[in-house]
């Protein structure tokens, strides 16, 4: 289809925040860090699986077990109780 479409920018949003997500939020480096992840996922994911459809499956389940087990992402910081 050919045109401007309201929805044309959500799926690269959603990819956006996920790598924003991964990498730590408010860390740029962590959200570049994140960004390089997905994409290397995606791209070896499309190489392994051969369908373009479970890349993306493939890329948010990584990106569930990276917040399972390190909620903060990969470069963020841990927002643990203060003792004040």
């Amino acid at each position: 289809p050919s045109g401007v479409q309201y929805s044309g920018g959500f799926v690269l949003g959603i990819k956006a925040f996920a790598a924003a997500v991964l990498g730590g939020i408010g860390n740029v480096r962590g959200a570049l860090l994140g960004g390089l992840l997905l994409g290397l996922i995606g791209n070896y994911g499309q190489i392994l699986l051969g369908n373009s459809q479970w890349t993306d499956v493939v890329a948010f389940v990584v990106l569930v077990l990276v917040l399972l087990l390190r909620p903060e992402g990969i470069l963020g910081t841990s927002l643990g109780r203060s003792k004040a």
